[in-house]
């Protein structure tokens, strides 16, 4: 990112450590919100639900994004949304597929464990 932009490693350095930890809090907070909505309407994570998940996980970090690589790089909005879009052409199937993978895992390793606890008092 750094040669692309023509910036120091430095000042790309420090916005990609604030970017992720933006994306940390922002994936923790999304997904609670998300597991709510879910947990109160019974849908089913499938294809569609899965796309809008992560298009709705990505979609609300370009804000951010844009307004702190226009800030922190001193570039212009347009050139900050520019490096948000090729960042989200990499992190949404990234999302997508990190967050399907997760629940299967998630869901085999909850059906081990309740297998395990059949007959113990």
């Amino acid at each position: 990112m750094s040669y692309v932009l023509g910036k120091s490693l430095f000042d790309t350095g420090v916005l990609t450590t604030a970017l992720a930890t933006c994306a940390m809090l922002w994936n923790m907070l999304y997904n609670a919100m998300f597991e709510r909505v879910e947990k109160k309407f019974g849908f089913k994570r499938t294809m569609p639900v899965r796309i809008g998940h992560a298009v709705g996980l990505e979609g609300g970090l370009v804000l951010v994004v844009v307004l702190l690589a226009a800030w922190w790089l001193s570039i212009s909005y347009w050139d900050a949304f520019l490096l948000e879009m090729g960042l989200i052409a990499f992190f949404l199937p990234y999302t997508y597929v990190y967050n399907l993978v997760y629940d299967k895992v998630r869901e085999r390793l909850v059906r081990r464990g309740e297998s395990g606890r059949v007959g113990v008092a």
